[in-house]
Order: C-alpha cells, then sequence, then structure tokens
C-alpha cells in the first residue's frame, strides 16, 4: 500500500537577502545559505498519528510548509497522497487540510459560520455542499452554537477549533498540524488529542502530521515520531524503537530528544 506521505532526500535552502547584516547569522548557515531541511527521507503510513520533534529553528514548519506546496524545495522529492508535491501541487492541495495556531488567517469581524463560508467557496465548494459540510463539521467538533458570534469574541479554544473545522472542510484525506495545542490550556488540550486520535483517525480513517514541543503529547498521540535537529533527521520510529536506536533502553521520550539533538 503506498505511502500517505513520503519523501525523498527532500532538501530546501534559503538565500537570506543582501544587507541584513548581523540578522543573517543562523547556524545552519553556510557559504550565504540556510539549509533549513536537507536530505529528509521519511515515510508515514496512512490512518496513522506521525510526529515531529525538534528544538526552535530546527526545521519542522519548513518540512510541513514544503509538504502543503506553501513552499517548493531545492532538490529531492516529496509525495502527499501519492502526489508529487511539484508536479501535482492541486492534487496534493485537494488531499489536505492545514492547521495552524495563526489567527490572522481568520477576519475577525465575521462570525465563525461567516469565515467557514468564505474558505469553502476557496475549496470551490458548492451552495449545497457548503450548507452540508459546515454542518457536518459543525456537528463534529460541537461547535454549532458557536457559529453565528464573531471571530473577535471567541477563546483560545474556539478559535483553534474553528481552525481545524476549516482543515475539514474539504474532507481530506491527510492533516498537517503545526503545534495543534499550542497556547491552549491543558484541559483543551487534552480534548483537541482525544478529538484527533478518536474521532480524525480512529473513525475517520485520516492520516495526522503533526509538529510539537511537547514530549508528553507526542508520547500520548503519536504512532512514530521523528527528531529533527538542524535540518535533518535524527532518528524515527515507535518509542520503542526510539529507545533502541538511542541505546537507553526504557528512555523517556524527553531523554531520547536530548541524547539526539546534543550529539
Amino acid at each position: 500500500m503506498p505511502y500517505a506521505i513520503e519523501t525523498v532526500n527532500l532538501t530546501k535552502y534559503f538565500t537570506p537577502t543582501p544587507g541584513l547584516g548581523r540578522l543573517l547569522a543562523h547556524p545552519f548557515r553556510k557559504k550565504g545559505v540556510v539549509k533549513a531541511v536537507e536530505d529528509v527521507n521519511i515515510q508515514v503510513k496512512r490512518g496513522e498519528i506521525f510526529g515531529l520533534l525538534g528544538p526552535n529553528g530546527a526545521g519542522k514548519t519548513t518540512l510541513l510548509k514544503l509538504l502543503s506546496t506553501l513552499i517548493l524545495p531545492t532538490k529531492g522529492e516529496a509525495y502527499v497522497n501519492g502526489y508529487n508535491v511539484l508536479k501535482d501541487e492541486a492534487g496534493v492541495k485537494e488531499s489536505i487540510g492545514l492547521v495552524t495556531g495563526e489567527e490572522r488567517c481568520f477576519y475577525w469581524r465575521l462570525t465563525g459560520r461567516q469565515n467557514l463560508e468564505f474558505f469553502a467557496i476557496l475549496y470551490n465548494l458548492s451552495s449545497a455542499q457548503i450548507k452540508k459540510r459546515i454542518g457536518e463539521v459543525a456537528e463534529l467538533l460541537e461547535i454549532g452554537g458557536m457559529l453565528n458570534i464573531f471571530f473577535k469574541e471567541y477563546s483560545t479554544g474556539m478559535k483553534q477549533r474553528l481552525s481545524l473545522a476549516r482543515s475539514l472542510l474539504p474532507n481530506p484525506q491527510i492533516l498537517f498540524m503545526d503545534e495543534p495545542t499550542k497556547s491552549l490550556d491543558p484541559t483543551a488540550a487534552k480534548n483537541l488529542r482525544t478529538f484527533i486520535r478518536e474521532k480524525l483517525v480512529s473513525q475517520q480513517k485520516k492520516t495526522v502530521f503533526l509538529t510539537t514541543h511537547q514530549m508528553n503529547e507526542a508520547q500520548e498521540l503519536c504512532d512514530r515520531i521523528a527528531i529533527i535537529d538542524q535540518g535533518r533527521i535524527k532518528a524515527c520510529g515507535t518509542l520503542k524503537e526510539l529507545q533502541s536506536k538511542a541505546g537507553i533502553p526504557e528512555a523517556t521520550l524527553e531523554e531520547i530528544f536530548s541524547y539526539f539533538t546534543s550529539k
């Protein structure tokens, strides 16, 4: 069975804009080039929750953007739902939903429903499909009673649920989540993790690729975890496989993370 996501030596270099002086400093910069992601090889199975851990600036968000076709790779290949991110951008976009913590993506003076209607139009859904899908995602996320409230009045947790609702409108097979529980309180974060595991993956059979800084979240939620540092994948596997690769039986994920990112 083909993988939901597969990369082959996926690489992204950035050439800084001249004239920025000390602002160009970067730990991975060599000869004027920032190596944000380098020779990344990962395979994500269909229907699994795949976690990506790494220090700040390690390349997590860049990798997510490459897989979402938001930026183009410098070299290497990536396939999402069988589509090549360079040759089949439309196929990739039809297959994925993207969840971020960026509130700027929404219109604060519109209601939650009006926001969803706007984005549904961008997804090329018909009027009948828009009404149907908004109803379905609202029921799934239990937010129907909040959709007629202005976005600016939402709590942080509700804003995140609306972001998830937006990503689900086209009913994607694969979800990319960039730190989905960031800024959420412990109860809201736990509820979101339960929703991802029980509703999205177990019931709807979606594949979830997420980045996180939370070790407990990754350990609780993810089937497999990749650790990225300085743009390179240092290790990938289940917790037991990572313990074996680190040579530290019974190690916590935090200990494993420290082992691979300090080398």
